[in-house]
């Protein structure tokens, strides 16, 4: 590795901004690549280096960290001969983006052949955790490389070492069905206090402390009740996820009634609904739709 850590940072979105100004207070030297310039471009004025092509981004880079919207994005970079001949060897790729376990699995032999390490990593904590560098990240892969990569983890959030290649994919699918069907129980009990009299914000002072407690009664509670359906969590990649979920069930011969049920209702949203950009918080619409009631 070199002297001064040489990252690229390959999608500046929602969680990737706030995760490239983290790395560079952690005193990392980023490079940053955006398909959309535009929402990449901010981040020189952090101390960012902005790159006009992948490639680019990652040439003399010891570590590629990837946070894009699906396994089809990553795996197209990986693929492609100009990153391939502009990465270094034995640079590591962290993969940060949420994508199916048997994508990553198939990541990390493409880049292996070509003399790259791989970890899938996956975060949770939505644009807050990543803006706090409170995130939670699940990390998949090899020990050793785990421990090279620690670092770099630690400037964003939380690391935990969760097991092989797909492991860290595998436990953010098992947070997101948490994450789906949580969000679904809140709406409802947001929606049952509100028709009943009961003040929403005075509940979830109530619930605090309680077995009823979580992140998503707070924050997510806190969003139905006002209404602020901006994106932190997009609908849509909610959806996503939950399809990769059932997939990888369906793969392990397992019925998953609840987020199966979770799942149609986000399909709902995000396609007849036009929920897709708003937050996944969003399925209190759905739900207030449902009882007929004004959204």
């Amino acid at each position: 590795m070199s002297e001064i850590t040489k990252i690229a940072l390959l999608g500046t979105g929602l969680m990737g901004f706030p995760m490239t100004q983290n790395l560079l207070k952690a005193g990392y030297e980023v490079t940053v690549w955006n398909r959309s310039m535009a929402k990449a471009e901010p981040l020189v004025r952090d101390g960012a280096i902005l790159a006009s092509s992948p490639a680019e981004a990652v040439l003399g880079k010891d570590f590629v960290i990837t946070m894009l919207s699906d396994g089809a994005a990553v795996g197209a970079l990986i693929a492609d001969a100009n990153v391939q001949s502009a990465l270094n060897k034995g640079a590591i790729w962290l993969d940060m983006s949420s994508i199916k376990p048997a994508e990553a699995r198939e990541h990390v032999e493409v880049l292996a052949s070509i003399g790259v390490g791989h970890l899938d990593a996956p975060v949770s904590g939505g644009t807050k955790g990543a803006e706090a560098a409170s995130l939670a990240i699940m990390v998949g892969g090899k020990a050793t490389a785990f421990a090279t990569a620690e670092p770099i983890f630690a400037a964003m959030g939380r690391p935990v070492h969760v097991g092989p290649t797909g492991a860290g994919q595998l436990s953010k699918l098992a947070n997101q069905t948490i994450v789906a069907v949580t969000i679904g129980a809140v709406a409802e009990a947001m929606l049952l206090a509100e028709q009943g009299g009961a003040d929403p914000a005075a509940l979830r002072k109530a619930l605090k402390g309680g077995f009823a407690d979580s992140v998503i009664l707070q924050q997510h509670g806190e969003r139905m009740s006002t209404g602020n359906f901006a994106p932190g969590g997009l609908s849509k990649f909610q959806l996503k996820d939950l399809d990769n979920v059932l997939a990888e069930a369906s793969g392990l011969d397992l019925t998953l009634p609840v987020t199966q049920h979770i799942r149609d209702r986000f399909d709902h949203f995000v396609h007849e609904m036009d929920g897709a950009d708003m937050d996944h918080s969003g399925l209190y619409l759905e739900l207030k739709k449902q009882n007929g009631m004004d959204i």
